[in-house]
């Protein structure tokens, strides 16, 4: 369990750096979230506590003062300490040049995991987001311009630490992740996967089963699936399109294997989805203000 304040946002005005969404957390102990896959771009700062983040087959234990990067489509794991457990803030982002406004901070596919001592600064940026929730043009002006300060902030003492265990990466799940990144919309099978990294499909699976503790099936799976959450969340889109655009043939098999994953049809996700977040930012407006 965790006492969480979060807001989502579907302004996508911006397109170089658009917030998909943020939050505040103060977890109770063992509190986990995962293993997922993400859609998109997620920091999380440590203001107390700590805990472990893994990042495929790779373990963190981190505490305050220290942050990590989730990257889109990546299966990842975190979980609060037993005794002391975190307290966090997080924001998840996308855009056309995330991957150089991350490097300006110093943030790869090979350094997900860094420090800095700006944590009030970083704090009352998120919390200003979380108070801003009209979605007046003024608001989607204002909560691009914390978006860009939250990211400044980071340049000033960001401090990175490479990850300990990065030689034992597998360089065919490497090869495979990213073309399942690349391509999960075009309707790819296992079978394209194999063939794009050069191995046969016994040993395909051997190697998911090993670093990722899944099937590549079950890997695109919840890539696609987790891109269509998003979307229907985020947009007005059709569920046709959102079908197709993550790679299913047509509205039906999408909405079998969704109700297979979710436990529940696209159209009353989106439905519930909203109800829920509306029903917590109303009865938690007050709350909010006291942060």
């Amino acid at each position: 369990m965790e006492d969480a304040y979060v807001l989502q946002s579907s302004d996508q005005k911006f397109s170089d750096l658009h917030l998909c969404f943020c939050g505040y957390s103060r977890c109770r102990p063992l509190h986990s979230f995962g293993p997922a896959v993400r859609p998109y771009y997620v920091i999380h700062y440590i203001l107390k506590g700590k805990g472990r983040y893994h990042i495929e087959d790779v373990r963190h234990c981190l505490g305050a003062g220290q942050g990590f990067l989730i990257e889109p489509d990546t299966r990842t794991f975190y979980q609060a300490d037993a005794v002391e457990p975190w307290e966090y803030l997080w924001i998840g982002f996308n855009g056309t040049n995330v991957r150089e406004y991350l490097r300006d901070i110093g943030l790869n596919s090979r350094q997900l995991i860094f420090q800095s001592g700006q944590g009030d600064e970083l704090k009352h940026i998120v919390i200003e987001m979380l108070r801003d929730t009209t979605g007046s043009i003024s608001s989607q002006y204002r909560r691009q311009s914390l978006l860009y300060s939250f990211f400044s902030i980071l340049t000033e003492d960001i401090d990175i630490s490479l990850p300990s265990q990065q030689d034992q990466e597998n360089i065919h799940i490497k090869r495979a992740v990213e073309y399942i990144r690349n391509n999960q919309s075009d309707g790819i099978r296992v079978m394209d996967i194999a063939r794009y990294v050069c191995v046969d499909r016994t040993y395909l699976y051997e190697l998911f089963r090993k670093y990722l503790h899944v099937s590549p099936q079950e890997y695109l799976t919840d890539c696609r699936l987790t891109r269509a959450a998003e979307l229907l969340t985020n947009t007005e889109y059709p569920i046709r399109e959102i079908a197709l655009s993550c790679g299913y043939q047509n509205e039906h098999s999408f909405g079998k294997a969704f109700k297979a994953k979710r436990g529940i049809t696209p159209a009353r996700y989106r439905e519930r989805d909203r109800m829920e977040k509306r029903a917590y930012l109303e009865e938690n407006k007050d709350e909010l203000e006291k942060i």
